[in-house]
């Protein structure tokens, strides 16, 4: 069985890399950066668990034909760029080829089934950090495995993600799984106006209060929009806003695993901004205005953090301290 990754950026590497550490035959799709860096010096994955492992022979292709055997394609392109994937890959992949979005945001897999119709399109989300550390070194700073959209094509698939150590959670429904990672990544654009690795911004309670206005803002909407987020932490996501808001002592006390985070991580945000590149803020924050617009609501916290990315994204990018950050989302 051959596996594509087409749009191997930091999550397809370290995804891809596992896959292809099991033993899988992976080849990856993507920059002309990243294969010249992953031929000089490999692929080496590290977890913060204590993983270090390295994959010296690495097939990394440029251009959609590559996918053209694949019988399996992990799509991590970015969001913004789902469509022209889309493209690419409905020009070159065979009959039967089993496609997975495991990207941000909620409408990629429905985008990849309209313009692949007839192929076998599955919803997939990867919950953990991944940081490009450089040099082709890829780490994995917060847990979880790999959770998909449930589907009998994905049976001869399950053997290799286990032996990477990735094993597919699936799910009869996929939306609620989708919304409640967005809700996680809500802090995506905190971490990155922070400047600050995860845990050191977690660890402030303004930056907390940051995150916890735009999750309370979103789940308010999506009651009204009858959608129940799932459950992929040890909280309920309704109970996360309260917890986040708790002074420091007691956060530290009662979510100590919400600190227990490895010191490297940073959200892709973060990293998308330092390296001047487009971030996904509007498939993440923007899908809870589109969504508060479909209800003819207004969705304010989160309106105005994507004003602030906007404005990084321009090359104004600072260290926004939480006291400061915190006045500027909930000042009306």
């Amino acid at each position: 069985m051959a596996i594509a990754v087409y749009g191997a950026g930091g999550i397809g590497c370290y995804v891809g890399g596992r896959l292809a550490a099991g033993g899988a035959d992976v080849t990856f799709i993507g920059r002309q950066r990243l294969a010249d860096e992953l031929a000089e010096h490999g692929l080496r994955l590290t977890d913060y668990l204590g993983a270090d492992l390295v994959v010296p022979a690495v097939r990394y292709e440029t251009t959609p034909g590559a996918a053209a055997e694949a019988d399996l394609v992990l799509v991590t392109v970015k969001s913004a760029g789902t469509a022209t994937a889309a493209g690419e890959l409905a020009g070159v992949l065979k009959p039967g080829a089993v496609v997975i979005s495991f990207q941000n945001g909620i409408r990629n897999g429905e985008l990849l089934q309209e313009r692949l119709p007839d192929h076998t399109v599955l919803t997939g989300m990867v919950p953990f950090n991944v940081l490009n550390r450089g040099g082709g070194a890829f780490h994995q700073g917060t847990e979880g495995g790999l959770d998909v959209q449930k589907d009998p094509a994905l049976q001869p698939y399950e053997e290799a993600f286990e032996r990477a150590g990735l094993p597919l959670k699936q799910h009869d429904e996929i939306l609620p799984v989708q919304w409640a990672k967005l809700l996680l990544n809500l802090n995506n654009p905190v971490n990155a106006l922070s400047d600050l690795p995860l845990r050191d911004e977690l660890a402030q309670r303004d930056y907390r209060r940051c995150l916890a206005a735009a999750q309370s803002e979103t789940l308010d909407l999506l009651k009204a929009a009858g959608i129940t987020p799932a459950q992929l932490t040890a909280l309920p996501a309704h109970r996360m806003p309260p917890v986040l808001r708790l002074p420091d002592f007691l956060f530290k006390r009662l979510a100590s695993k919400m600190l227990a985070i490895d010191p490297l991580a940073r959200s892709s945000m973060w990293e998308d901004l330092q390296a001047g590149r487009q971030t996904e803020i509007d498939h993440l924050n923007g899908e809870v205005v589109r969504l508060a617009e479909s209800l003819g609501r207004e969705a304010p916290v989160n309106a105005k953090l994507i004003a602030l990315i906007r404005t990084a994204e321009s090359g104004q990018a600072t260290a926004v301290p939480a006291p400061t950050l915190l006045k500027l989302l909930t000042s009306r």
